[in-house]
């Protein structure tokens, strides 16, 4: 029996799982979970799965969690803060973590889960965005077993040969596929007037609103390109990113000898979070399964089309990213959480996020970092440059 801890089991990633555990009770058991702010998700939670522990970020809704669960008689103990997050993500009674906290919020306990050799389940992108070459060596030193859960890498992890010692030598190339987003045939012109709403109302995936505008955007693409350039051991050329509409093949590799192998599914989070927990098996996951004879066309479109250069500038950021100094890509993932967030509360337009990730990157080049301290530092003097932009930005407007 795997005894999980799930870090953000109030979010999309965290409800799945929990879903996915409840199809085999007899194979897990929920040890801790934990959340941001979302106290009466988190009540229902302990009431259904009752974990030994709860984690919320700030001591006031710990508080708030305390006494909704001790009016419910509840024994879940609760706990607040980022030393507690490290804390059950590293508890030796822990077999397996779930690392969906979205954002570098969540990179310290994804490196304490590394560092304890646990069965990590990456849903947190910006770890690897973030981390890079630090969050890889933590898991190495850690004895870590790395499972990536994005749709994108699952369906690469699950393209490659078993053993990753044979992966430099007959990887021709990585192709990463992207829905295009709710704009993908949009008139470029008209993206100064997209709104949160229409930002957030993804075509095929019900994901959270940081992640849909990432997606609207191609963000999510670019940061996925990072994470694989670090997850595979690849060179940044070797990662190719195509546009699939139809969210059909989540992702190819293409092998030395140019034959393709891709995983296929619908559309639902639960197929790969499944797998990461039944690794290297399979079971029940919940997720529908294809109707081919429904499928009218798998279609493909490059992204050297002018309109998608257009409606996707952020794409290429995570090339140039890659190819600057080391600690580049923890300054785009920051500088872009901080504009998401800003275009989110209205405070810039849509097409702006863009001019903020650009003009932070062009005004911060960082030192290498060497240790978690020094992410932690490039990250908020990033998110600082960032929200200078987004205040220039709001008084030209």
């Amino acid at each position: 029996m795997q005894t999980v801890s799930i870090l953000g089991s109030t979010g999309s990633i965290g409800v799945n799982t929990l879903d996915v555990i409840s199809r085999q009770p007899d194979r897990y058991r929920v040890f801790a979970l934990s959340a941001h702010s979302r106290v009466d998700t988190m009540t229902a939670q302990c009431m259904q799965y009752k974990p030994r522990y709860a984690v919320m970020v700030s001591e006031p809704h710990a508080s708030e969690l305390r006494r909704a669960l001790a009016d419910l008689g509840l024994p879940t103990e609760v706990l607040s803060g980022p030393q507690a997050l490290e804390w059950v993500a590293a508890h030796d009674e822990v077999t397996t973590v779930m690392a969906a906290i979205v954002g570098a919020a969540g990179l310290a306990s994804c490196i304490a889960a590394a560092l304890a050799g646990k069965r990590l389940l990456l849903a947190n992108k910006e770890a690897l965005v973030v981390g890079g070459a630090f969050f890889m060596d933590a898991v190495q030193r850690g004895g870590a077993t790395l499972l990536p859960i994005d749709s994108e890498h699952s369906a690469i992890f699950q393209s490659l040969p078993e053993n990753p010692q044979a992966w430099p030598s007959v990887i021709d190339k990585i192709i990463l596929t992207a829905s295009g987003g709710p704009f993908r045939t949009r008139d470029p012109a008209t993206l100064r007037h997209v709104t949160p709403q229409e930002a957030c109302a993804h075509p095929n995936w019900v994901m959270g609103r940081k992640i849909s505008v990432d997606s609207a955007t191609m963000m999510n693409k670019a940061l996925e390109v990072i994470e694989a350039k670090f997850l595979f051991g690849v060179a940044p050329k070797t990662v190719e990113v195509i546009i699939h509409p139809q969210s059909v093949i989540h992702s190819m590799v293409q092998f030395v000898d140019h034959s393709v192998v891709a995983q296929l599914g619908t559309p639902d989070m639960r197929g790969p979070i499944a797998y990461g927990l039944a690794w290297p098996g399979r079971h029940v996951s919940g997720a529908g399964a294809i109707d081919f004879a429904s499928l009218s066309a798998l279609t493909f479109e490059s992204f050297s089309h002018p309109d998608h250069q257009q409606r996707f500038p952020g794409l290429k950021l995570a090339w140039e990213a890659l190819d600057a100094v080391p600690g580049t890509t923890a300054v785009l993932n920051a500088a872009n959480e901080l504009a998401v967030a800003a275009f989110l509360a209205g405070q810039i337009r849509f097409d702006q996020i863009h001019a903020v990730n650009l003009e932070t990157l062009a005004r911060f080049i960082p030192a290498a970092p060497v240790s978690l301290q020094d992410l932690l530092a490039i990250d908020q003097e990033a998110r600082s440059q960032a929200s200078g932009q987004v205040s220039a930005l709001r008084v030209a407007s």
